[in-house]
């Protein structure tokens, strides 16, 4: 089976014009782009009011199932996806529990706004200034310091991406009451009874 060849590139932009060159793992991305990268997947072009205008604009770069055009893209290429967006909706505010009539949770809002179509594409996002703005410390001790109201929406987006890392070292498992440490490999727990 072939595997996925994502492009290598700055931006979105970059990566669906002019890509560096196309890599399936993060090893191969490295040498490429000659340093760090991150695996990411955006959007990128214009919005389309319909799924049919966007597989027409982008023929060749998607698997097209319409009947009559019967596209199918190299296993290789399938970089790009088709995504719905509702432009102009603005986030459903937070929920909270009810508990009534039988529910946890109230049925969801519905979304307001004109459904587009946009093209996301996965790639390789070679390190770039927006990278460099991680900050070093966690995300939820950042947020409580008084300091967090001043953050720019870059800051956040960066605090937003950067990888969950546990608080303290994860304490080893305890055997519960009816289980027991296999004999030949004392490291899986069977049960008991």
């Amino acid at each position: 089976m072939n595997a996925i060849l994502y492009p290598v590139a700055a931006n979105a932009e970059a990566a669906f014009a002019q890509p560096k060159g196309r890599a399936a793992r993060e090893r191969e991305a490295k040498d490429i782009g000659g340093g760090s990268v991150r695996f990411v997947t955006e959007p990128t072009g214009p919005a389309f009011a319909s799924r049919d205008a966007a597989l027409d604009a982008y023929a060749g770069r998607l698997d097209d199932p319409r009947p009559g055009r019967g596209v199918t893209v190299a296993p290789e290429d399938h970089y790009c996806g088709l995504a719905e967006r509702f432009e102009g909706a603005a986030p459903p505010p937070p929920a909270e529990p009810v508990f009534a009539k039988g529910r946890r949770w109230p049925k969801a809002a519905p979304l307001h706004g004109k459904p587009v179509f946009r093209l996301m594409i996965s790639y390789w996002r070679t390190a770039g200034a927006e990278d460099e703005l991680i900050a070093v410390e966690q995300a939820r001790a950042t947020r409580r310091r008084a300091e967090a109201a001043a953050l720019d929406a870059t800051q956040l987006r960066a605090l937003a991406r950067q990888p969950l890392r546990p608080v303290k070292p994860q304490q080893p498992l305890d055997a519960g009451l009816f289980e027991m440490p296999a004999p030949e490999a004392p490291h899986i727990l069977i049960p008991d009874e």
